[in-house]
């Protein structure tokens, strides 16, 4: 039950006020003295306050002050004669969200009423649904190079309206970037609508991105708007891009190009403003040249291109993720992990990247039981991993120079070895590696390796 209090000097006013409201279903609180409105706001915590503007020792506008200070979000409806309006759009500015002059009929004042709780509430819902939109997505995580690189790089393009092709393995934490680029952008306070292309087939997923009418295809029951529509003036995620068919991509590049659309069945030129993110698992050049993806819709998309590293790539990333997945799965409580348990996460080569490992954090805090994560929590394959503390991790570099040797030459040896290993075949030497062919290609350009 809402809680409304009603804080006027004149008693009478007061109790017409709280019979009118009670009727309506209402909890009624009134105050005569702004003092003592104030201390029930802080005891009562009302859902709204209904303030006189003209009052004895503290008028309105300080009232209102105080209020907001205490309250920020509380929804607050000046009451204001008419030779007062100046006054009344004054508190506005301060914060009041509407005022209504005297005399006032009583059900136009409970229209008020209503109209400011619903928005109230709608906006309560709205941070709501934010707070739970970044706890699904979290948030880019890492000290390295590699991921500080990524966050400078997201800030440079959160606030310009050209897209974006993010791209990187499966569980490189695409969506949360994608994400971050919205929060970080003027469209922020608007909707962030993602869809996963490779989930949905060619006729479903042209009504979902860009709506249907009624009558338009057999269950077409009512019309429907499209994720497009529901992007307006917001952000657009277009997840698994490369597994788009053919047909779509066509239809998806105009929609770019123009910037409007028709609903599926539908006539009517529709107009939307969205910033357009999209991702990738997969290497675009490669889709390209097979033939399943279009080169113009890619250079159409990459205009600010962001690649994700694979957590092999950065290692010294790991103990801060895993610490973040504890709080996150066992908030009540300081979750511990053993040196020997870290030891083994951080030598694991996670194929299935931020994802996977968060998944084994999720099981080994549900197996240990608040107690200390040791090895024996973690999976199989995990606790098989080589430390590098035995024989086994010192195959790789025979004849280590006694002058030593930089991770730079040894990398650079390696990309040369996979290429000659493979024959000179791009895709071969990078699966070799465990990166993806693109970022051989920006190894190989770094090191002046000839391919």
């Amino acid at each position: 039950m809402n809680k409304i209090l009603v804080i006027d000097d004149e008693e009478h006013m007061c109790w017409a006020l709280e019979r009118g409201l009670r009727q309506e279903g209402y909890q009624v609180l009134t105050a005569t003295r702004g003092k003592e409105g104030l201390e029930l706001i802080r005891k009562e915590t009302p859902s709204l306050v209904i303030l006189d503007l003209k009052m004895p020792e503290m008028d309105g506008l300080e009232v209102l002050v105080r209020a907001k200070d205490l309250l920020p979000k509380l929804p607050v409806i000046m009451i204001t004669a008419h030779g007062t309006i100046d006054t009344a759009i004054e508190a506005m500015k301060l914060g009041a969200t509407d005022y209504i002059t005297k005399p006032f009929d009583l059900d136009e004042l409970k229209l008020v009423v209503k109209q400011a709780l619903m928005v109230s509430q709608l906006q309560e819902e709205v941070t709501f649904l934010r707070s739970e939109l970044s706890k699904k997505y979290g948030r880019i995580i890492g000290n390295s190079q590699a991921i500080q690189d990524v966050c400078t790089l997201v800030e440079k393009v959160a606030d310009s309206n050209a897209t974006v092709l993010i791209t990187g393995e499966s569980g490189t934490g695409k969506e949360v970037t994608a994400l971050s680029i919205h929060q970080l952008s003027s469209r922020r306070d608007k909707p962030f609508v993602p869809i996963n292309c490779a989930a949905l087939p060619e006729s479903l997923l042209e009504s979902e991105l860009f709506g249907h009418e009624k009558g338009a295809f057999t269950g077409a029951v009512a019309r429907k708007l499209g994720r497009f529509e529901l992007a307006n003036h917001g952000t657009l995620f277009l997840d698994e891009i490369t597994e788009m068919p053919l047909s779509m991509q066509v239809k998806l590049l105009r929609v770019l190009q123009e910037k409007q659309f028709e609903r599926v069945g539908g006539t009517e030129s529709i107009k939307v403003d969205v910033r357009v993110i999209a991702a990738t698992n997969r290497d675009p050049i490669e889709c390209i040249r097979k033939g399943t993806f279009r080169e113009d819709l890619y250079y159409r998309l990459n205009v600010l291109p962001i690649h994700l590293p694979p957590l092999r790539e950065r290692t010294e990333d790991i103990p801060l993720l895993v610490m973040h997945f504890l709080q996150k799965f066992n908030p009540s409580q300081e979750q511990l992990i053993s040196p020997e348990a870290m030891g083994l996460l951080t030598s694991y080569h996670w194929p299935g990247n931020i994802r996977e490992l968060q998944n084994v954090i999720e099981r080994a805090v549900i197996l240990s039981q608040g107690q200390e994560i040791k090895p024996h929590h973690l999976p199989k394959e995990i606790q098989k991993t080589d430390t590098g503390k035995g024989e086994a991790g010192q195959g790789l570099i025979i004849n280590f120079p006694d002058e030593g040797i930089s991770f730079e030459e040894v990398e650079k040896e390696l990309i040369i070895k996979a290429l000659e290993k493979s024959n000179g075949n791009q895709t071969r030497a990078a699966q070799l590696l465990g990166i993806t062919r693109s970022a051989l290609l920006y190894r190989a350009q770094k090191y002046q390796i000839k391919l």
